[in-house]
């Protein structure tokens, strides 16, 4: 196929210049932004240019589409926030690019896909949520930003170009292509990695119930200081996960609430989020178990009670044995010996197109492992040798 590097990142760079902001190549692009709605647009007008369909869904989701039953290559448009000019945004122009160079080509068919709401503005993986089946759109629908519009609102900015939702069946695969948004590669002096399997995410609010009183008067001894409690809770945690997790297993307390939250007060209250993820489910209930375990025990030794909201949770998703295989000759066809197959710590819209078809990933080095911030980057040429990987496999898998 007629790979055109230096269009690929003309189109990239393009794709940049709709919500660039802040220092380095940063973008401010969330869902159903102007910014956002302008850049499906002008990709629309790419696919249209490129001999491809463009096929706007209910939900937003834009697909180029080839004239036949096709392999599917992709990722998101949206940003975070404050966000990168790579995440999501390279594996949309690397898709475009290689269905492009097949149709020009004369080569097998190959269609692209920019999912919406990939970073969660209003879900979590909203677009390939609904597309996949794993959420019905009346449901997403009830979904609100931090702002307090509904996704029902935001995406009828849309409604006037939006078409009814594709079938599954209209693809045999799909393929993503993106940044790592870690230090593995980089550290390792890698140039590619194949994505073995996305891990699942567990994530619950828990509360520590103290007694609130006054901090100049207060014994230590008789305190009951909701803020104590968690961070005993942290430190214990931290050890008694020692023995069950691997080097990629992760954990995070965030969102943390004091009440009241103030200098001369013994807080009586403290809530806060714990997320944690992995590969294995078994080893995701395992690590609930243990922080609820723990939690309890913490909260009686420091005379609170702790309570626990519901579990919400993504399950892991193993990559195609088929479609990893074609990536992996591949690359070290194009990259002999610097490429290792590894986990993806991040969710990705793969997981969710895993659900439906075969699907596999892969990923090029992120500068610093810097992800979600305006300084996010990688190297051109290891934007143009995922390029190169990406699309000698999907040669293979579309012919």
């Amino acid at each position: 196929m007629p790979l055109d590097p230096q269009r690929f990142l003309d189109d990239l760079h393009k794709l940049r210049s709709f919500g660039a902001s802040g220092a380095g190549k940063g973008v401010v692009r969330q869902a159903y932004s102007d910014a956002d709605i302008a850049a499906r647009n002008w990709l629309a007008e790419r696919m249209k240019d490129a001999g491809l369909e463009p096929h706007l869904d209910p939900l937003g989701n834009l697909f180029g589409l080839a004239d036949a039953k096709s392999l599917l290559l992709g990722s998101h448009s949206d940003s975070q926030p404050e966000g990168g000019w790579l995440d999501g945004a390279l594996g949309v122009i690397a898709g475009l690019e290689i269905a492009r160079a097949a149709k020009e080509d004369g080569g097998p068919p190959i269609s692209c896909v920019s999912f919406q709401d990939e970073e969660g503005r209003f879900g979590v993986l909203t677009g390939s949520d609904v597309w996949s089946g794993k959420l019905t759109l009346a449901e997403a629908d009830r979904f609100a930003d931090n702002q307090g519009n509904t996704l029902a609102d935001m995406r009828g900015r849309m409604a006037d170009l939006a078409r009814d939702f594709l079938p599954h069946d209209r693809f045999t695969g799909f393929l993503e292509m993106h940044i790592e948004q870690g230090p593995y590669l980089e550290e390792t002096g890698l140039a590619i990695g194949v994505v073995r399997d996305i891990v699942g995410i567990r994530d619950m609010r828990i509360c520590f119930e103290g007694r609130q009183n006054h901090a100049g008067t207060t014994p230590m001894h008789l305190r009951r200081d909701a803020f104590q409690a968690l961070t005993s809770f942290n430190a214990a945690l931290n050890s008694r996960f020692a023995n069950v997790v691997t080097p990629a297993t992760v954990w995070t307390i965030g969102h943390v609430a004091l009440h009241p939250n103030a200098s001369s007060v013994v807080p009586g209250r403290a809530v806060f989020s714990m997320q944690w993820r992995d590969a294995d489910a078994d080893r995701l209930a395992r690590m609930e178990e243990i922080i609820k375990e723990t939690a309890q025990e913490i909260a009686a030794g420091h005379g609170v009670k702790a309570e626990f909201g519901p579990v919400m949770g993504i399950e892991p998703a193993a990559m195609d044995a088929r479609f990893q295989a074609e990536l992996a000759d591949a690359a070290e066809a194009l990259a002999p010996g610097k490429w290792q197959k590894m986990p993806s710590g991040a969710l990705h819209d793969a997981a969710n197109l895993a659900t439906v078809m075969p699907a596999a990933m892969l990923f090029v080095p992120s500068i610093g492992g810097i992800s979600h911030a305006f300084d996010e980057d990688t190297e051109e040429t290891d934007l143009v040798l995922g390029l190169q990987v990406l699309n000698r496999a999907a040669r293979v898998l579309a012919g």
